[in-house]
């Protein structure tokens, strides 16, 4: 027998990728509205304004006064559950399946609102109870969900100073080709870096370890906006 969940997602596909959204945009930055939300799912605010209509109506999401959006008890367990899936999905692909990292998370919304909450326990047990997806953010409830998401941003790292990689946030996830270039620079969560100084734009870091360690990388600033670090002792 199909759960309501999934009678929602068969009638309402983009369902799913609406509250997880609403979720991140929410966990991440606080407030919700129509534009941020449209920027964030790739559609005009009109076709915001039509899903959220039909999210209201099944009971998700509710709009505040002033535009500001946020979702309902049920809608926050339906975001949780699909955005679990989602992480776990991307470490089967990842881990198990050697899939390139930076192909995942695209991958892993075309499965998203597949597979059962059964799976997704068997998976989470198999996969050693991963606390983080591959790109380093949180799975909702983890214990190290509030510092992963009170990390500076790599853009905002001292000049000298060495740091460790612990995320590439999903809004950075959503910026065309943002994963490829991060791949192709080693910038993953995990990996560390001297960060040389920021000038035009440009963050410029070298490698503290792997083949790089002599060639500085640069990053523009506007994607290092979207990589969040710790620091290191040197």
């Amino acid at each position: 027998m199909k759960t309501a969940a999934a009678r929602i997602y068969e009638q309402f596909p983009s369902a799913a990728e609406y509250l997880t959204c609403i979720y991140i945009i929410h966990r991440d930055y606080g407030a919700v509205n129509n534009s941020r939300l449209a920027s964030w799912v790739g559609v005009s605010n009109s076709a915001v304004t039509q899903s959220l209509a039909r999210l209201k109506r099944l009971g998700l999401a509710r709009q505040e006064r002033y535009g500001t959006i946020a979702l309902t008890a049920e809608g926050v367990t339906m975001a949780v559950q699909v955005l679990r899936r989602h992480y776990l999905l991307e470490h089967l692909l990842v881990r198990v399946l050697e899939y390139p990292w930076e192909k995942a998370d695209e991958e892993a919304k075309q499965l998203q609102s597949q597979i059962s909450d059964d799976l997704t326990e068997h998976l989470f047990e198999k996969l050693g109870f991963p606390q983080t997806c591959p790109h380093g953010n949180p799975l909702p409830g983890s214990p190290l969900e509030a510092a992963l998401l009170a990390a500076p941003r790599l853009s905002d790292a001292p000049i000298g100073g060495a740091v460790r990689i612990v995320r590439i946030t999903e809004e950075g996830e959503q910026i065309p080709h943002m994963l490829d270039l991060c791949h192709s620079l080693g910038i993953q969560p995990g990996a560390t870096f001297r960060i040389q100084g920021t000038v035009g734009g440009i963050v410029s870091l070298v490698a503290l370890s792997g083949p790089s360690t002599t060639s500085p990388l640069s990053l523009p600033r506007d994607r290092a906006d979207h990589v969040r670090f710790e620091p290191v002792a040197d």
